[in-house]
């Protein structure tokens, strides 16, 4: 597994990380303890090196389940872990004041067994709280030793640019993928900009884009996919054409479509480290080895010629969950 560098202030993972969501939290029941710790082991071994995980994934349970795992490999890990819900559920809402950022702190450091947060990400940016101050309450922590580097999740320019002149951001999360590339616009270029690296979360959009999902998929009945305008059963049907363009390059190129998925968001720029999730290890051993498929500057054309001529239907969130 190479090695890539988040941003301009040191923070180097592997090309390839985990998000480790899923083996607690919303899709569906949670995993079984030791099959879920057995699966963070594995990716491991399989070199990746960076896990992400959040407060708000079970209140807790999935950063106490991370620590269990990598504890004795602590000191090779990177751990990023997030704040920014009222107590620790997104819906009860936002709430990124001081105070609690504190405290998400000092009990994200217990449950994941360490000192210090290798990164610590703003969940999302809450209006009620300037940006500025939570940039102030993340550089405090840093300088007590308790996080080492600063994030933020689907955060739009402007904050990123408010938050970076108080304390300099080293990763932005936010999804992306082959049905989701808004960031392209105008986060790329801020990020280039002012040097900070980028983590896609759904790299594989929730999963469909690696093509097991049709209009004729059932969902379990906590899974969040339920309520996503997009995984409705006509857009799910209606999306069917953007899985089977991936699934013909992935033909042409001896591949999967999630492998195709995978690379296609590495080659996208040098900074990019995307955080795949799944709860099967043959699964996870499918999205590393992307790493090894090479797309071709005549492949992703080719790809981008297919991107550009698809439609893709239906809105990434509920509109209670939509930006204003």
């Amino acid at each position: 597994m190479q090695k890539r560098k988040l941003g301009n202030y040191g923070l180097e993972v592997s090309e390839i990380g985990l998000g480790c969501m899923s083996l607690s939290y919303g899709y569906g029941p949670a995993s079984n303890e030791a099959e879920a710790i057995k699966l963070i082991q594995k990716a491991y071994e399989l070199g990746v090196t960076f896990f992400d995980t959040a407060e708000s994934y079970a209140q807790g349970v999935n950063e106490a389940l991370v620590g269990k795992a990598l504890k004795s490999k602590r000191d090779k890990v990177v751990l990023a872990t997030k704040f920014g819900f009222k107590n620790g559920t997104s819906k009860l809402g936002l709430d990124s004041h001081p105070e609690r950022i504190r405290a998400v702190a000092e009990r994200s450091l217990k449950l994941l067994q360490t000192d210090v947060i290798d990164l610590f990400y703003q969940h999302r940016v809450d209006p009620n709280v300037p940006v500025e101050e939570v940039a102030g309450t993340v550089k405090d922590l840093i300088a007590e030793g308790k996080v080492k580097y600063f994030g933020m999740s689907e955060a739009g320019v402007e904050d990123i640019r408010k938050a970076h002149a108080v304390q300099p951001l080293t990763a932005l999360q936010s999804e992306y993928s082959m049905w989701w590339r808004a960031p392209e616009k105008e986060i790329f270029p801020t990020l280039e900009e002012l040097g900070i690296g980028f983590v896609p979360f759904s790299p594989l959009g929730r999963g469909f884009l690696t093509g097991t999902i049709d209009e004729h998929t059932t969902f379990y009945s906590t899974d969040f996919r339920n309520v996503v305008p997009r995984f409705s059963e006509e857009n799910r049907r209606r999306n069917q054409t953007l899985v089977k363009a991936i699934s013909k390059i992935a033909i042409q190129k001896n591949t999967t479509n999630a492998q195709i998925a995978l690379a296609w968001a590495l080659a996208q720029k040098p900074y990019i480290s995307p955080i795949p999730g799944t709860t099967q290890i043959p699964h996870l051993e499918e999205n590393i080895s992307a790493k090894s498929v090479k797309l071709s500057t005549a492949d992703l054309q080719a790809i981008e010629k297919v991107l550009s001529s698809v439609t893709v239907h239906g809105a990434r969130y509920p509109k209670r969950l939509q930006k204003k």
